[in-house]
């Protein structure tokens, strides 16, 4: 690959970390040592060997991001459909108070045990598709029919 293909793809990459790779294969390509280059780019040698070295096996490809995962999850998907199913069967139901952290908290950690801090759990409830902010589930002796009447009241203002 020349020098000009190197120098727009610098010029027209948004991502700093690529187009700093960019620029130390310009340097490569125009002769530079890989001690000079890391000096001029104020980076480590040793990441210059691995991207010169990338570059020279896998192409130009070779400087692309690799994937990160991450951590895997503690829960399978098929507990957090479980969960799911919990979460949802406690917010339909006509009786109880509200659904809280803790009450999630000590689900997981009964069914499937897996302990989590509070602040996870929040986290999980958002990643499957739940607000941390919850309705009350309905009184038993709540009527809709009281309600009605309550509000077709005339108040002492007015006309």
């Amino acid at each position: 690959m020349n020098n000009i293909n190197l120098t727009a793809l610098a010029k027209s990459e948004k991502s700093a970390r690529k187009r700093m790779r960019y620029l130390a294969l310009l340097h490569f390509t125009e002769g530079h040592s890989r001690t000079a280059i890391a000096n001029m780019l104020k980076v480590s040698r040793t990441s210059v060997n691995a991207w010169v070295t990338n570059y020279l096996t896998h192409g130009i490809n070779g400087l692309d991001d690799k994937p990160n995962p991450g951590r895997p999850a503690q829960l399978s998907a098929k507990q957090q459909a479980s969960l799911k199913e919990f979460i949802q069967a406690q917010s339909l139901s006509e009786s109880g108070g509200r659904l809280m952290a803790r009450d999630v908290c000590l689900y997981i950690q009964s069914e499937f045990n897996v302990t989590f801090k509070q602040a996870n759990i929040y986290r999980i409830l958002h990643q499957l598709g739940f607000s941390w902010i919850t309705t009350r589930s309905r009184h038993p002796k709540q009527s809709q029919d009281v309600q009605d009447a309550f509000k077709k009241l005339p108040t002492v203002n007015d006309p």
